[in-house]
């Protein structure tokens, strides 16, 4: 193995294709390569940074994605998956790190400003929110994670990671590899509405939606703006249904969609008709895992996540005996 990868999503509940193509798919693909060590986890700590107010859908909402996960290929038994509150090494190191991070990094965070604005009807003035970035570190750390999977767009992400581990490493010694990013395809995917997949939008498709369900939304799709009648040519470029056609049907079919358009030779209800038959195939046989993994004799999450856990807390302690030793809090035996 040539690295250890670690990655994290916040329990939201069921994947939509947004989170497939953003993350979940690039573990199922890193975990198959047989070249890293994989470590993926619910990230519900990070969860209360935002939503401490109101945790009653917290637990079920990880059941929903790690049911999910496994349904689209996720395989414990070659990645570690588990859940970051059940290994509490990663709030000791965080607690380690915030010692000797600068306010100043933090308070300069892009995303700190943004989420505050974007976030007005919660108050997030807390110490948690400010320091997530320092929790984020000692999840990457903890596992002496060395690669970090994000699209091109979110290297800067991992910057204030690496001074943190940076810092620590010129007060204490070398205890930590700093993390690099792991560049890995991101394809963007917009919402039924155009917009930004997200459930807060409400204009999300689940990987496991059922098949009628589907249907409804991609009827419901936006297309192109100024494609008023069905004899107008149309603009596969400013179609909001057109990149899904990239994702889910064959390059040959790609191909004539977007002929078609352009020529008018063919509708919107007809090529929502043509996408519909190709995402329902290919969302198929991860519905059909879904099921199977509820209809199992045992609980097929908790037996996941209690091993997982396990995983973790053994890989884990042994940084943080590293990291007592090199900090010096005991005296020598």
């Amino acid at each position: 193995m040539t690295g250890t990868v670690l990655s994290g999503l916040r329990p939201t509940g069921r994947v939509h294709l947004g989170n497939y193509f953003g993350a979940v798919k690039n573990w199922v693909d890193l975990q198959n390569s047989g070249k890293y060590r994989c470590y993926f986890f619910v990230a519900d700590l990070h969860a209360l940074t935002t939503d401490y107010a109101d945790t009653q859908s917290l637990a079920a909402n990880t059941r929903e994605a790690v049911l999910d996960w496994l349904a689209v290929g996720l395989d414990p038994a070659k990645a570690t998956v588990f859940l970051q509150s059940r290994v509490p090494q990663h709030a000791e190191l965080a607690l380690y790190f915030s010692m000797i991070t600068p306010l100043g990094w933090l308070e300069r965070v892009p995303t700190y400003k943004d989420q505050i604005e974007q976030l007005r009807s919660k108050d997030l003035g807390t110490h948690g929110f400010l320091g997530y970035p320092v929790l984020m570190t000692a999840d990457i750390a903890v596992y002496r994670a060395d690669l970090v999977p994000v699209g091109e767009d979110q290297a800067s992400h991992l910057e204030i990671s690496r001074e943190i581990v940076r810092r620590f490493n010129g007060l204490y010694g070398d205890v930590f590899p700093e993390p690099k990013a792991l560049f890995t395809p991101t394809p963007k995917v917009n919402g039924i509405d155009g917009r930004k997949m997200s459930k807060s939008y409400g204009n999300t498709i689940g990987i496991t939606e059922g098949a009628e369900s589907v249907r409804e939304k991609v009827m419901a799709m936006v297309t192109d703006p100024a494609r008023a009648r069905r004899q107008d040519p149309g603009r596969p470029d400013h179609c909001n249904l057109f990149p899904f056609h990239q994702l889910y049907s064959p390059p040959a079919e790609v191909a004539v969609v977007d002929v078609e358009c352009r020529t008018a030779a063919r509708g919107c209800v007809d090529c929502k008709k043509h996408l519909i038959g190709n995402l329902n195939a290919a969302l198929e046989p991860f519905r059909a895992r879904r099921a199977a993994l509820l209809a199992a004799s045992s609980d097929v999450v908790r037996d996941v996540l209690h091993a997982g856990d396990a995983k973790a807390r053994t890989a884990a302690e042994a940084t943080m005996e590293k990291v007592r030793a090199a900090v010096r809090l005991s005296p020598e035996p």
